[in-house]
């Protein structure tokens, strides 16, 4: 019998990923990745380092519970790097991580294709909601 490495077989798992299936992980940071402050938040990481009251600030509407957890969330998904600089009071740093920037990428397309679409998306709702209700 042949003897695998650890790394044929993390290859081998993630040949089999399909998000489509109910107990596949990639589920897991597509859900993570679909959350509209995550998208914001890396929209506003996108040119570089941001304090977390300047990341309040930009993200309009994000309340202090919901920007904590979703940095924190980021954070141990390693799309995000905290930088804690000792002084008073503490500053403390976000970042975008190498895979952060790479998800942005793919985040920064939506986003413009939102932008660009907006008016035809709200003009079909109304249409939608004339002829349905």
């Amino acid at each position: 019998m042949a003897t695998t490495t650890a790394a044929e077989r993390r290859d081998a798992d993630r040949a089999s990923y399909d998000v489509f299936l109910v107990g596949c992980p990639s589920r897991l940071v597509l859900e993570r990745i679909s959350d509209r402050w995550v998208a914001l938040l890396l929209a506003a990481l996108s040119d570089g380092p941001k304090r977390y009251s300047e990341l309040g600030r930009k993200v309009a509407g994000v309340s202090p519970k919901m920007l904590t957890q979703t940095l924190r969330a980021l954070e141990r998904d390693g799309l995000v790097e905290r930088e804690v600089t000792p002084s008073v009071p503490v500053r403390v740093d976000y970042r975008l991580t190498s895979l952060g920037e790479g998800l942005h990428r793919a985040v920064l397309a939506v986003k413009d294709w939102a932008e660009a679409h907006v008016d035809e998306v709200l003009a079909a709702r109304d249409r939608y909601d004339a002829e349905s209700g």
